[in-house]
């Protein structure tokens, strides 16, 4: 079983969390660290997939639905993590780490994670 490897979208990568879960041992990058800024939901779903990187996001909607039709058109993704931009740093660290020891990437496959399942 492999261990997730995170990709941050936009909305969500702050350089504190980034710095935060790196220090914590968790393999995470951002679309600035490798060329993606500006690019679609879609693209970045794409880049995540083929990288094998599950995807961390505040933008609940739009990736919902990506996920939604991605599934009816028979389509895989490597996983999406789906946060709130109201969690303090330390909250959204906590959580993505709980998420990480409970699931490897090979569960989270196709799947979508919500914060609020992930409270103590």
């Amino acid at each position: 079983m492999s261990v997730i490897r995170l990709y941050l979208d936009e909305d969500a990568m702050d350089s504190d969390l980034v710095e935060a879960l790196r220090l914590r041992n968790v393999d995470v990058i951002t679309p600035a660290d490798v060329g993606m800024l500006s690019r679609s939901d879609e693209e970045q779903l794409q880049w995540a997939l083929e990288n094998n990187r599950v995807i961390y996001s505040f933008n609940v909607r739009d990736f919902y639905q990506l996920h939604t039709t991605w599934l009816e058109q028979g389509k895989l993704h490597a996983g999406i993590i789906l946060g709130q931009q109201s969690y303090s740093i330390g909250e959204q660290m906590r959580r993505i780490i709980r998420i990480i020891i409970a699931k490897s990437a090979e569960d989270i496959i196709n799947q979508v994670e919500f914060f609020s399942v992930w409270s103590e």
